[in-house]
């Protein structure tokens, strides 16, 4: 049958043949434009599930002092990126809120789309921090910190498990050695084991080649790596910057606790003067 504006031609019932009139020009128009916003809908919310990182305005003070100022960027999920900036320019400030370990003044973020300040647990869920204090259990065994650490967070507490993590930092040798007999270089590397038991989305390190000899810097670069190729995203304080070049995709400088770059890391501006942040790298 025919349908005209709304209304069935009766003369086609007869002859037994069910048709539909085609659309007008401005139906068809108007049938486009729907397709076109939903779209755009579908991208725009792509988009939004691709970024990992979010901060909006983030700034936090100590006392009189802001660490840091209105600090803004997104990192896309899977980015590996490098916070760079001279001593006290907000680095490990930044890290820390990120982590839910201290709390923004003004400002806020989200972490695959959770919100640190209304859904703190759900970041810490999948957030991991490396930081300067390795919060090591001194008395105990390499061996016996990774088994706590995976009975706290339901892992896998198997002891073959367990050896094979410390093999990937190079500890498995000293697996039943206590932590109090450590030099600082193998308590970061405990510390980097303990981290990356967690299975963490999103990977926060705070100079993590911090005491580290230069065997130790290709194991941390092995370890970012292998994070990158899973699809970890990851936010890492340094000051190696030749190195950070090398591994990173994006970066971040800091400077006072204002952000003053974030981009790609080909674009990032060489430190002006000797006295920026750089040094001489060990491999």
């Amino acid at each position: 049958m025919y349908v005209r504006y709304g209304k069935r031609d009766h003369r086609a019932e007869l002859d037994g043949n069910a048709r539909i009139r085609p659309p007008s020009p401005l139906v068809r128009r108007c049938q486009q434009g729907a397709m076109k916003a939903a779209t755009l809908r579908d991208r725009a919310y792509s988009i939004r599930r691709m970024i990992a990182v979010a901060a909006a305005g983030l700034s936090r003070r100590y006392g009189r002092r802001w660490a840091l100022t209105d600090v803004s960027f997104e990192l896309p999920g899977g980015a590996l990126a490098m916070v760079s900036g001279r001593n006290g320019s907000g680095k490990s400030t930044l890290l820390r809120v990120l982590a839910t370990a201290i709390r923004p003044d003004l400002g806020t973020a989200t972490i695959l789309g959770h919100d640190l300040r209304a859904d703190r647990e759900a970041v810490r869920e999948r957030t991991a921090l490396l930081g300067h204090r390795t919060h090591l259990y001194e008395p105990l065994t390499a061996l016996e910190n990774l088994a706590l650490v995976a009975r706290f967070l339901g892992g896998d507490r198997r002891r073959a498990a367990l050896l094979e993590r410390l093999e990937e930092v190079g500890l498995a040798d000293r697996a039943g050695d206590a932590v109090q007999t450590f030099s600082a270089g193998m308590r970061q590397r405990l510390a980097l084991a303990r981290v990356l038991q967690q299975e963490a989305r999103v990977v926060l390190l705070d100079e993590p080649y911090g005491h580290l000899d230069p065997p130790g810097f290709l194991l941390v670069d092995g370890v970012l790596r292998r994070l990158r190729a899973r699809g970890i995203t990851v936010l890492m304080a340094t000051h190696l910057l030749q190195r950070g070049r090398t591994l990173c995709d994006r970066s971040l400088v800091l400077d006072a606790g204002r952000l003053v770059f974030a981009g790609a890391t080909a674009e990032m501006p060489e430190p002006a003067g000797s006295d920026g942040a750089g040094f001489a790298e060990g491999a």
